[in-house]
């Protein structure tokens, strides 16, 4: 009798002890090649969806020794028009053995659990997903919505749909808001900047700015500031927003700029500034689920 318990207990072991070596195996798998992560935003439409799983090469720029930890040098950097994935610059850990606990659920789950939620369930923001559209060297600015790239060494502004075209890179450049509409989105901005400062604002600009339908942050705080600048240029806070709405965005070493595709609802470079390469934690391989959007990730 006690022979034969033990041989109907052999059988869970084993079982036991395949399901922890497969689960090891997924691990190491997923921390130092090729980790599965779900698209939780609609930041980069057309290029990736909301619910895409995904495949990142953790190879490519050097992994992480342990999750969160000592990431491993690579002599690949984050190259212009890669897709990267990067811890958010907004994210607050809660703690070392909480983000480990998070990311191995993650990784053994494929990305279908994730336990890192706030008060009302909502998922939390640690990763984002991003196009790479910057080096080191670079200085970036915004005209009417579209971005102009002044690369290392040059002297000429570029705009980044003439570059692209140029490099043969077919990536859809999602928008809302088309040209004909910034004279009343700059308005808006006008009239938030003269309220502001408690000046009454002209019946004529509050017209034009009742014409904008739809609302780019960017340039109204622009129009705003610069209101402001010439209606109190004693304030000098006012002055150095000025400068950083007009000369934009440089791209100190040892930073990536990124971009979401669709441009009129990403948080990005624009709003936290170049990111380090060393929290560049992979670039995007393909798009495994749903299968009728697999596919490589370009």
């Amino acid at each position: 009798m006690k022979r034969e318990k033990q041989k109907a207990k052999k059988p869970l072991v084993d079982w036991i002890e395949a399901f922890l070596w497969a689960a090891c195996m997924v691990l190491l798998a997923n921390q130092y090649l090729v980790q599965a992560y779900r698209i939780p935003s609609g930041s980069m439409i057309d290029t990736l969806n909301i619910g895409d799983h995904v495949f990142v090469n953790k190879m490519v720029y050097g992994p992480e020794l342990l999750p969160g930890f000592l990431k491993l040098p690579s002599p690949v950097q984050p190259s212009r028009n890669d897709i990267i994935i990067f811890e958010s610059p907004d994210y607050v850990s809660r703690g070392t053995v909480f983000d480990i606990m998070q990311r191995v659920i993650y990784m053994l789950t494929l990305s279908l659990v994730d336990i890192d939620r706030d008060d009302t369930g909502q998922q939390r923001v640690h990763f984002l997903i991003k196009r790479a559209i910057g080096q080191a060297g670079d200085r970036f600015m915004i005209e009417n919505g579209e971005m102009k790239i002044r690369f290392a060494g040059e002297v000429r502004w570029v705009t980044e749909r003439e570059y692209n075209e140029s490099m043969g890179w077919n990536h859809n450049i999602s928008r809302l808001i088309n040209q004909g509409q910034y004279p009343a989105i700059s308005a808006v901005g006008k009239v938030q900047g003269w309220s502001n400062v408690g000046f009454p604002v002209s019946q004529s600009l509050i017209s034009d700015a009742s014409a904008a339908s739809y609302y780019d942050s960017f340039a109204v705080g622009a129009a705003r500031n610069e209101t402001i600048r010439k209606a109190v240029p004693h304030d000098k806070r006012y002055s150095v927003f000025h400068a950083r709405d007009r000369l934009g965005w440089y791209v100190p070493e040892g930073r990536v700029f990124a971009l979401g595709d669709n441009r009129d609802s990403s948080n990005d470079g624009r709003s936290f500034g170049p990111v380090r390469t060393s929290k560049v934690l992979g670039r995007g391989l393909v798009i495994f689920w749903p299968f009728n959007r697999w596919g490589n990730i370009i």
